[in-house]
């Protein structure tokens, strides 16, 4: 069975706003290039995906994407994160992939045992393996068989509309949970969790460097 990894990037104009309170937009900018670093880290030590892409408008994540060997779905704009993850899964589907794992590229904490692990779930299609969010309403991670199994619907609830996806074409449907993949950084509250883990990546140092710390207790 043939796997592809595929990772979505925004363009970095307007990026999480939820953290606007706390961080200034060239500072939101910082930090998301800083964990997309981290998550291509990552993924860049995956062995179990035949090919990995990005799905992005945004040059400089492009032109990393391909310093690292992975491959560019280009689109000229970007109208939803589930409308450029269902494009960009039809493609794969197109060139003969069996499966994608769609990882979200703000999971700093995200390492390459995690992903492979994914990977090597045992497949039959049709099915769809998920990790959810630490609150468990969110899709962190999608992984399914075929890539266009079914339309995604990233955003409020996003787990709970995908199990109704899947049970609408009786696929087969797998939660997995995932402490490091389901912590994404959209809130202020997500990022006081990261700091408490203390890993060291890019993103930490980032945020270390902002003296983020003091933020909260001002």
């Amino acid at each position: 069975m043939t796997k592809a990894i595929l990772i979505p990037i925004k363009e970095p104009a307007r990026v999480k706003t939820r953290l606007a309170n706390l961080l200034t937009l060239a500072e939101r900018q910082q930090l998301v290039w800083a964990m997309f670093e981290d998550v291509c880290e990552a993924v860049a030590q995956t062995t179990g995906a035949d090919r990995i892409f990005i799905v992005t408008s945004f040059a400089k994540a492009a032109a990393r994407a391909r310093s690292l060997g992975f491959e560019v779905l280009g689109e000229e704009r970007q109208e939803s994160e589930s409308a450029s993850i269902d494009w960009a899964s039809q493609i794969l589907r197109d060139r003969g992939f069996d499966a994608a794992l769609r990882l979200p590229a703000d999971i700093p904490l995200v390492e390459a045992a995690d992903i492979d692990a994914l990977l090597a779930v045992e497949l039959t299609k049709p099915m769809v393996l998920m990790v959810p969010s630490f609150e468990e309403t969110g899709t962190n991670a999608i992984l399914r068989a075929p890539p266009n199994l079914f339309p995604s619907r990233f955003g409020t609830g996003s787990l709970a509309l995908h199990q109704a996806e899947a049970a609408r074409i009786d696929a087969q449907c797998l939660i997995v949970k995932n402490e490091r993949i389901a912590l994404d950084i959209d809130e202020p509250h997500d990022i006081k969790m990261f700091l408490a883990k203390g890993k060291a990546t890019k993103s930490l140092r980032l945020l270390e460097a902002m003296q983020i710390a003091k933020r909260f207790i001002e």
